[in-house]
């Protein structure tokens, strides 16, 4: 039985490294892109690690462009849309799953699964008409496109699956519906929370389509500014690689520390 155990332990752990190994190249190579110098990146055959390793290109990422504020628009963006989703998408999540709303929650699907390039002609001549545009006003509007319905579907299905037994000795004990909400719904869907709000913030940070046609060239968020770093002439592997790990970094770290709320959040509904 041991033999066993151990056996399926290996095998386990032999197709979690299959699978993650070419996510995991990739990062180390970019690493190894990021730490050499434009002759290393350039040298046949490639050389994996950099002697010595350097920290230029990251300096010439912060130096030659405003990618700082680049990085601050991108958390002003990415977290005004969140709060935003999360502020009106659990109320309406917690409304709809105790309302029994099927179709609209299949309707907020279907707008969630339809592709941003369909909202992008509407919201630019709209925010073109208000004057809005080049500023982070309509990147954080318009990133509620991406935010607010996985948000509320999210959500939904978590206060779904409490018992509706709490809902109505509240009631008996006469605690009104937003106190019901308050003090017994979001709290027992905290794990919810958590994973609608990690997985809105990773979607709105990631967007590249709604910054690359509304934003100004001082409102650019971060995956809009790696693009720019790209040219005709020439492309500095170094810096582009160094741009492209601050980018990431921010998501990486953020699902390290909540990889358990994440993970438990996605698997509570499995066992009651």
């Amino acid at each position: 039985m041991n033999a066993r155990k151990l056996f399926d332990r290996l095998g386990l752990t032999a197709c979690v490294l299959l699978l993650l190994s070419p996510a995991v190249f990739f990062i180390l190579w970019m690493l190894s892109l990021s730490l050499k110098n434009d002759l290393q990146n350039a040298a046949y055959p490639p050389i994996f690690i950099p002697s010595p390793p350097t920290i230029d290109n990251f300096v010439k990422v912060f130096a030659q462009s405003n990618f700082l504020g680049y990085l601050i628009n991108s958390i002003i963006v990415t977290g005004g849309a969140t709060a935003l989703a999360l502020a009106l998408g659990i109320p309406a999540g917690y409304g709809l799953a105790k309302l029994g709303a099927k179709r609209t929650a299949l309707a907020i699907l279907i707008a969630r699964m339809t592709p941003a390039l369909a909202y992008l002609i509407p919201l630019y001549i709209l925010f073109r008409w208000l004057g809005l545009l080049g500023g982070l006003t309509p990147l954080v509007i318009t990133h509620l496109v991406i935010t607010l319905p996985f948000v509320i579907y999210v959500m939904m299905s978590f206060f779904e699956g409490l018992p509706k037994e709490l809902d109505e000795a509240a009631v008996i004990d006469g605690a009104s519906k937003w106190q019901i909400f308050w003090m017994i719904g979001l709290p027992l869907a905290r794990s919810g929370v958590t994973v609608a709000a990690t997985l809105s913030f990773i979607f709105s940070w990631n967007n590249f389509v709604f910054g690359i046609v509304l934003a100004g060239r001082a409102s650019r968020t971060l995956p809009v500014a790696v693009y720019n770093m790209l040219s005709f002439e020439e492309t500095s592997w170094g810096p582009l690689a160094a741009a492209g790990l601050v980018v990431m970094a921010p998501i990486l770290i953020l699902t390290v520390l909540l990889q358990k709320q994440i993970i438990a959040g996605m698997t509570s509904g499995a066992v009651k």
